[in-house]
């Protein structure tokens, strides 16, 4: 182990998504922001766009899955994404609505929480096809914390039909 191994042992997946002004460059910002308050990104998915889930009459969002190795609890790390977001200009009008930049943090190490601001693993994620494919292209054999299954096996089961497709 060496140093840098002991200054970010956590390792969190998170998902970043947007749908509103420039997206490429809302998931741009956002990848580096992260990089420079939270830790290291060792891993970025393509970029993907998928019809908008939920609420569906609102632009198509993009989304990016990320790798981060952090010093930052996951407690530290989601407050720290959310004034990320509010740097952003993210304001909650309404759920599934369209948003400038959303950031969600699907796993933390082996860990679950179940707070009121911080739900670890993201409890939606096995069914929302738009979070598993981007996180199936860094991290195929990852195994959830509660289901038991890899990454690669929960899209495969995943009952969400929307289409989801690389951004170019």
């Amino acid at each position: 182990m060496n140093i840098d191994d002991l200054m970010f042992m956590n390792k969190a997946y998170l998902l970043s998504g947007t749908n509103l002004n420039d997206r490429l460059k809302n998931i741009t910002t956002v990848a580096q922001l992260i990089g420079e308050q939270c830790g290291i990104i060792n891993k970025k998915s393509s970029v993907y766009e998928t019809a908008a889930w939920g609420k569906t009459d609102q632009p198509a969002f993009l989304n990016q899955a990320l790798e981060l190795s952090t010093s930052l609890n996951a407690k530290q790390l989601i407050r720290r994404l959310l004034k990320i977001e509010k740097m952003m200009g993210r304001i909650r009008h309404e759920k599934y609505g369209p948003r400038i930049i959303d950031i969600d943090i699907l796993l933390f190490n082996n860990e679950q929480y179940q707070l009121h601001f911080l739900k670890v693993p993201h409890p939606e994620m096995q069914n929302r096809r738009f979070a598993l494919k981007p996180l199936a292209e860094i991290a195929p054999d990852l195994i959830h914390p509660i289901l038991k299954k890899t990454v690669a096996e929960l899209l495969k089961d995943c009952p969400d039909e929307l289409e989801v497709k690389k951004y170019s």
